[in-house]
């Protein structure tokens, strides 16, 4: 049964709705902005059914497997195969996390070598006041279990609201793991957390997982920005982000992409680099939200878009890489939680096309061993794009 748009909104991810009304600027999407290209949404795995999926990934491992990630905690893995019938449950961490809200397990990524040394990585919330990044293995006798007990807690991030949690993780073409996290929640920053670089909130964290600094499960890459700063922590890579709910890299070029969930008026998407200033809480987007006006250092959105016609809620998505779909061949393609609208942009930011309105709520996109593009929504259902 699909879970009424009433209650998502208010009690299962509220990052995908914002905390003030809307106002109209000139950049949001339209359904006229660009003749829309003939794509539709196939249900993948039409004898599968998930509870609020909000992450796919796949390893690479040689096994075409598919795993999804429910915000409950349990993580489902499968042939890719459309005749599929059944999953295996491949982790259950659901008797130890808080799904208050926007909590849950919210995001996990499996290691570059994971063929060979069995690790992935998982973000969720074991309590309404802390986010934990945590490596598991996979188990030694079958391969579509994970070992329960083989949890080594990576990081620990505190959080002072049960929203803005952020959650999605992924390793870069440097083999870092990148953490997405939110600026610990309410309406507007009340702490000023996304200006701050003393606490991990309101940033993209970069850590490397393969070696250990003194007092750490990890290390800290030498070519961090703020390596030395004081009262600056080092993990931080970039900061400045409201709610980066859904993060990827371009498997060709290697530019990171994020989906950054806006306050009441503007949807962002950036192209993150190295030691940028995102904005938040200084600027929503492009218009200013608080403080002096200044834009001085401040890295802006490639793209951003109004809520006139009801889009409320950016859900990041990939730059496609496949092959099934060539008409969306080397776009960003993203939607809205809200309305389920499904977008392709042109990596420049100059031309932003419709593709399709699906009306579904969009948790998150996700790509396959070969690059296929995946959608996760909340009716239960994993989708995939084809041309007619």
């Amino acid at each position: 049964m699909k879970i009424p748009n009433f209650l998502l909104l208010l009690v299962l991810i509220g990052a995908f709705s914002c905390d003030n009304d809307s106002t109209s600027t000139d950049d949001s999407p339209t359904d006229d902005t660009v003749d829309q290209v003939e794509l539709t949404l196939a249900n993948a795995f039409p004898q599968l059914s998930f509870s609020q999926p909000l992450d796919l990934q796949s390893p690479n491992d040689g096994t075409n497997r598919i795993f999804v990630a429910e915000k409950g905690g349990r993580i489902h893995t499968f042939s890719n195969e459309e005749s599929v019938d059944e999953s295996t449950e491949f982790l259950d961490l659901s008797g130890t996390l808080s799904t208050t809200s926007e909590q849950g397990l919210l995001g996990f990524a499996f290691h570059p070598n994971y063929e060979t040394n069995g690790y992935f990585y998982v973000c969720y919330t074991p309590s309404v006041t802390l986010s934990v990044i945590s490596r598991f293995s996979v188990s030694a006798s079958d391969t579509d279990m994970a070992d329960p007990n083989s949890e080594l807690m990576l990081l620990e991030i505190p959080q002072p609201f049960d929203n803005h949690n952020g959650g999605q993780i992924a390793f870069g073409p440097d083999g870092y793991l990148y953490i997405a996290m939110g600026d610990g929640g309410d309406s507007g920053d009340p702490q000023n957390n996304a200006q701050t670089r003393s606490n991990l909130l309101g940033n993209i964290l970069r850590i490397d997982v393969d070696n250990q600094d003194s007092g750490l499960n990890y290390s800290i890459p030498s070519d961090n920005p703020f390596v030395g700063e004081s009262n600056v922590r080092p993990e931080i890579y970039a900061y400045g982000f409201r709610n980066p709910w859904r993060m990827s890299f371009d498997a060709q070029t290697g530019d990171l992409w994020i989906g950054d969930v806006g306050q009441g008026k503007l949807e962002e998407i950036d192209i993150v680099v190295l030691g940028g200033n995102y904005g938040w809480k200084l600027f929503e987007g492009t218009d200013c939200f608080s403080g002096d006006c200044d834009t001085s250092g401040l890295t802006p959105p490639i793209f951003e878009y109004n809520h006139d016609n009801g889009d409320r809620s950016i859900t990041g998505g990939y730059v496609y890489r496949g092959s099934l779909n060539p008409s969306i061949n080397g776009r960003y393609i993203y939607g809205d939680f809200i309305t389920g609208r499904i977008w392709a942009l042109e990596l420049d930011g100059s031309d932003n096309e419709l593709l399709l309105q699906s009306g579904l709520n969009i948790a998150s996109f996700g790509t396959d061993a070969a690059n296929e593009l995946y959608v996760c929504a909340f009716d239960g259902n994993i989708y995939k794009f084809q041309e007619d």
